[in-house]
Parts: C-alpha cells; sequence; structure tokens
C-alpha cells in the first residue's frame, strides 16, 4: 500500500498545472453507467476496433481515417459483419482506406462475435460494462483478455476509458506515480502488478470519493514530465 495520502498527490498535481481549476479541466468526463448502458454494440466494437487499429501507431492518423474505417466496416455493425463471406475480409486486407494490417483487420471479425455473444447474454455490451464493478478492473480485463482479441494491455485499458467506462490507464507517469507513493510495482503487467495497482486504486478513491479514472489521470499529471496544458487539452491520452 501507498505511503502517502492521495491528498497529497492532488495537491502535487494541481501545484505543476497551475490549480485545482486546471487540474479539473484536464480529467475524463465523469463516469455515467446510466449513459453507459445506453452505447449501442456498433459503438463499442468501433471503440475497440479503433484502440486495437491505434496500438503502435499514430492516432492522429488513425482518427482522421476513422469516417473511411466506418465506411469500410459497415458502420461495425457486429451481426452485419459476421455475415460477411471470407472474401470481404479479403479485401479489406487490401483497401487502401483504412490501415490495411491483416491482423488487425480479423480481430473486428473476432471481436465482432464477442460483442454479439456478450450481447445476448447480458442485453447489450454497454449494459455488461454498466455493471461491472469498477473496483474490478484487474477482472474486466482479464476478461477482455480471454474472450476478445487483441485487447489486453493499453489497448483494453484504453477502450474502457474512452467508451467511458471507470478505467486507470497505467500510463508511465501513472506507473511513477504509484511507485513514488510506495506500491511495489514492476512494469505493472503482472496479475500480481494489476492486483497491487488496483487495491491501491481502491484505497485511493475511498479516501477521496473520487471516480478511479480522475485518480488514475491525477496521479499521472502530478509527476513526470509536466506536459503544456494546452497540449494536453488536445490529446487527453494520459
Amino acid at each position: 500500500m501507498a505511503k502517502v495520502s492521495f491528498k497529497s498527490i492532488r495537491e502535487r498535481a494541481e501545484k505543476r498545472k497551475g490549480g485545482p481549476k486546471v487540474v479539473a479541466s484536464l480529467l475524463p468526463k465523469k463516469p455515467n453507467n446510466k449513459a453507459l448502458a445506453k452505447v449501442p454494440d456498433d459503438r463499442v466494437l468501433s471503440d475497440m476496433a479503433a484502440r486495437v487499429f491505434s496500438a503502435g501507431f499514430v492516432w492522429s492518423v488513425i482518427d482522421q481515417k476513422w469516417p473511411a474505417f466506418e465506411e469500410a466496416f459497415l458502420g461495425f455493425n457486429p451481426k452485419r459483419l459476421l455475415f460477411q463471406p471470407a472474401e470481404f475480409w479479403e479485401k479489406l486486407t487490401s483497401d487502401k482506406r483504412i490501415v490495411r494490417h491483416p491482423q488487425k483487420i480479423k480481430s473486428v471479425r473476432d471481436n465482432a462475435r464477442f460483442v454479439t455473444e456478450i450481447a445476448a447474454e447480458h442485453g447489450s455490451f454497454g449494459k455488461f460494462l454498466a455493471a461491472w464493478p469498477a473496483d474490478d478492473q484487474v477482472g474486466l480485463m482479464e476478461l477482455l483478455g480471454k474472450r476478445g482479441v487483441r485487447l489486453g494491455g493499453f489497448s483494453g485499458q484504453y477502450f474502457l476509458r474512452f467508451l467511458g467506462w471507470d478505467a486507470f490507464v497505467l500510463s508511465g507517469d501513472v506507473l511513477l506515480c504509484l511507485r513514488d507513493s510506495g506500491v511495489a510495482i514492476g512494469t505493472g503487467t503482472s496479475k500480481k502488478d494489476l492486483r497491487a495497482v488496483q487495491t491501491q486504486f481502491n484505497a485511493w478513491a475511498e479516501e477521496s470519493g473520487l471516480p478511479i479514472a480522475h485518480i488514475s489521470r491525477i496521479c499521472a499529471l502530478s509527476i513526470g514530465e509536466n506536459r503544456d496544458v494546452a497540449r494536453l487539452k488536445e490529446t487527453m491520452q494520459l
């Protein structure tokens, strides 16, 4: 467990960034499970694909191309995609509208099946996520890794964050904050590390009353390179 309170971490972030209002302006939207439960399955699959294709790539390029991705992948309608023949997927590997990465293209088909299966079990993928407790992201990440494709690590964390689930993201600065606070972790990828991270975030959430997504973000703002506020507002990716 950490040797410092979250209050001291928040104060450090506010001092670095220019005050409480500036820090508040850099936080992701407060998680809203009612809104999350209403997210259509096609938007879930679209976000999954966006995070998969963004991995190891320049995010701004993917963002610029995304309308073409939506067109090429039939609006990311999971059931419609699952009806497409093998020829449809083969043609996508030479489609200049998108990033022609065969394994990532295949992941869309596989994750369409994953989304459809979860929706059949829970009513929709959004309802499934809305019902999953924020104090067990580790368990949710394990499920994404086992039943989804290419949704481990950062891709899964960013998928949850961007979709609006109350997720931590273990960026380099967040890991540095945790270690600096006395949490004994390595790279943040082992099961032992992830359990330690979850335990600490749960404790800080109880202490502060803040969503875990906000705690994660404030940790990132409190240490490491003191990035320009304007640039952070453009990216909002810590």
